[in-house]
This record gives C-alpha cells, structure tokens and sequence, in this order.
C-alpha cells in the first residue's frame, strides 16, 4: 500500500506525549510534573478536531500535566501509564471502535516502535531516536515540543485536500490569494 493510500483512511490522530508533545524534558515543582506544551502544536490539533478527525494521547507515563492539556484540547481519548504501548494501542482502537489503518501515530522513542509498526500511517519528530525512524512513513523537519505535531498534522490536512476548510474560519478569498502567491 502507497503512503497516498495509507493517508486517504486516516481519521484518527494518536500522539506522544514526552518527546512530541513537549520537548521531553521534565521538570518538579514538589509531587507536580512541569510540562510545557507548544500552542502552535496544540491550535492545530483544534483544527483537527474541528474537521471531526479523533485527536488523542497514547503515553507510558501519568500526571497531571497531560491531564490538563488533554481537557485544555478537548481531545477524544487519553490512554495514560500505558507502559505497554501495543496492548494499550490494541484497547485503544477497541474503546473507540477504530482500524489500525485509521490511525496515525507520532512517536520518538523506541517505546513506540511497536504502535508505530501497526498504525496506518506512522511518523515521527526531527528529533526522534535513530532506531525508531526506521519505522516511519513520516519525519518532521521540527522538534518535539517545538511544532512537530502542528507540521505533521498541517501534512496530513494538505495530503487530504483538507487544509483550506481548516482555514475557511481565518481568511477571506483576499487572504487566500496573497497566501497562495
């Protein structure tokens, strides 16, 4: 199967938290982890979501800072502590009555290679592990943490002809043209 027939069945986006969401960096502030989260990132899951696509999180760790973020967004699904990724991934699409293939997943760590193996379509941050890049149809140019989610998700929109209806709310036909030239 080509990757213009994997993008076509996407419908759902499932994401990494540490390492693609954030920079992987984590900080304390006594028991409560520090995360910060990029708003360019989060913008064009919204603009996802708009389109009607699942927009979840699928991470091995838990805390409180994802939690936010996940209600912040709104997001379809949180799937959090899952230590194993591909059981976790399995239940995922089971809860949510999904395909592998309706599924892109954006990881960066080796922890990852199992879902990223069976989604439909599988990408990854500039910055990822060398070994899980092996396993990715797709790489963005950017960290994670620093609008990788946003470039793979503005990737995805295009591929599909969707990136226009995304942007119908902010411009009028003159903005288009002046962004189109």
């Amino acid at each position: 199967m080509t990757c213009s027939d994997k993008i076509k069945q996407i419908n759902t986006i499932i994401l990494d938290v540490d390492g693609v969401l954030t920079d992987g960096i984590l900080g304390y502030n006594g028991n409560e982890v520090i995360k910060l989260f990029n708003v360019k990132d989060g913008h064009a899951i919204k603009m996802a979501l708009r389109l009607e696509y699942k927009v979840g999180i699928l991470t091995g760790r838990s805390d409180s800072a994802t939690r936010k973020r996940t209600e912040e967004l709104n997001l379809s699904f949180l799937y959090e502590g899952k230590k194993d990724k591909a059981s976790a991934f399995d239940q995922l699409l089971a809860d949510n009555n999904l395909t592998a293939e309706e599924c892109l997943y954006v990881g960066d760590d080796v922890v990852d290679i199992p879902v990223l193996r069976k989604a439909g379509l599988s990408a990854c941050v500039a910055d990822a592990v060398d070994e899980v890049k092996a396993f990715c149809d797709w790489q963005s140019t950017l960290p994670g943490g620093r609008g990788a989610v946003r470039e793979l998700i503005v990737k995805l929109l295009k591929e599909k002809g969707q990136w226009d209806d995304a942007m119908q709310r902010y411009l009028n036909v003159e903005d288009r043209e002046k962004i189109e030239s």
